[in-house]
């Protein structure tokens, strides 16, 4: 399937591992001219800016610093930029300052960088498309911060969608469940910190979080960047104010 997108413009945040780097290898393949924001550079061959988006400026920075690179347009902006902390004391252990550091990150930081980008995908008929989580409608006291964050994150995408749409913005949120990066299976990541939390080995506790699925397995970060790719395109012209999920069957609500 061609998905139109050869010489469009693209700024993909969190970019330097996982789905992020999925995302703009797969659009650079497609023929976008990409420039990924991170704090390390990626192994891509795409155009870099080192940003910290946990700061309230550091998402517009990274903005014009894309902007500029891209020559003074953007046409898709993938929001990637997360980051969860398993908090296997239990609520009442979460301090003000975790709350502050999940918001941030996972809600604040593609809000604000949305809003800097905005006017340049209104000059554009351009796409947003933001990487949320399955947490966001199946919460979890062991990431409880990182649900709230995520549910936010959904229902600023939807309050979006209505208000950009007519102006030729379509703006969609793509929420995976555990995904085989990094977060969940590298040292430090979701498996080891809650094995380590139980006594349990790292690889039983990934094998459990799958475990309720239709398919059995983690989905592939390559998966979640097709999926981030359609909606970009204009193969999914008419769709806009979706939370589309890509969890294995995970979530059996309607």
């Amino acid at each position: 399937m061609n998905l139109g997108l050869e010489g469009r413009t693209a700024l993909v945040t969190g970019a330097s591992r996982g789905i992020g780097l999925a995302v703009a290898e797969a659009l650079a393949a497609e023929g976008v001219h990409v420039v990924a924001g991170a704090r390390t550079k990626p192994d891509a061959a795409v155009d870099f800016v080192a940003a910290d988006l946990s700061t309230p400026d550091g998402p517009a920075a990274l903005v014009e610093a894309a902007v500029a690179l891209l020559g003074g347009r953007l046409d898709i902006l993938v929001n990637n930029v997360g980051g969860v902390h398993p908090r296997t004391g239990g609520f009442l252990t979460v301090t003000d300052d975790q709350w502050q550091e999940a918001l941030t990150i996972n809600f604040l930081s593609p809000v604000r960088t949305t809003r800097a980008a905005l006017p340049y995908l209104l000059e554009r008929g351009g796409a947003v498309v933001t990487v949320g989580s399955v947490n966001a409608s199946l919460p979890d006291p062991l990431v409880i911060d990182y649900s709230a964050a995520k549910a936010a994150l959904v229902n600023f995408g939807k309050a979006l969608s209505k208000e950009v749409g007519p102006r030729g913005v379509r703006v969609n949120t793509v929420s995976p469940g555990p995904v085989a990066t990094d977060l969940w299976l590298g040292a430090g990541g979701v498996a080891e910190t809650v094995g380590a939390a139980g006594g349990l080995d790292p690889s039983a506790v990934a094998e459990k979080a799958v475990g309720g699925t239709a398919t059995g397995r983690f989905t592939r970060p390559e998966e979640v960047a097709d999926l981030v790719l359609l909606l970009a395109s204009g193969r999914a012209g008419n769709v806009t104010g979706e939370d589309i999920i890509i969890d294995g069957g995970l979530t059996t609500s309607l």
